[in-house]
């Protein structure tokens, strides 16, 4: 498998454009089934989540539920005008909510593995990872007042 590493910029306009070109095919091909669309926004919800870059880990999983709202809006139907278009758009966000939460759930337990491993890592290379004694700051002159 690849390992590219997207920015969250990145990351989030790979999965509107995916969406997109998959929300064409399923208008196209199988009359704007909705629940094609939903079945291929899980795929993409995991390959945004790891092929972000660590650094942008914690943008995947609100890149992915605009890329869902993004990507539906051409199955979305509605009527004519910018009111029926931005109903139906609501309507059809409303009726496949599971697949959006479905998808949000994915890309957040795949960011949050590689986050706990990723803070694992750098333990181990600090060296054990043991509690970490923290003395107090001598006062300047290396004296110790203990008169209180």
């Amino acid at each position: 498998m690849p390992n590219p590493r997207l920015t969250g910029l990145g990351s989030g306009l790979f999965g509107c454009a995916v969406m997109l070109l998959v929300a064409g095919l399923c208008r196209l091909l199988l009359d704007g089934s909705a629940v094609v669309f939903g079945v291929l926004f899980l795929p993409v919800s995991a390959l945004s989540a790891f092929w972000v870059r660590p650094a942008d880990l914690v943008t995947v999983p609100v890149g992915v539920p605009i890329a869902f709202a993004v990507g539906i809006w051409p199955i979305a139907g509605g009527s004519e005008g910018l009111g029926g278009q931005l109903i139906g758009l609501v309507t059809a966000l409303a009726v496949n909510a599971g697949w959006l939460y479905g998808g949000t759930l994915i890309a957040g337990v795949i960011v949050s593995v590689r986050k706990v491993r990723i803070m694992a890592r750098k333990r181990g290379a600090r060296g054990g990872g043991g509690r970490r004694v923290v003395r107090a700051p001598r006062p300047p002159g290396g004296r110790v007042d203990r008169r209180t």
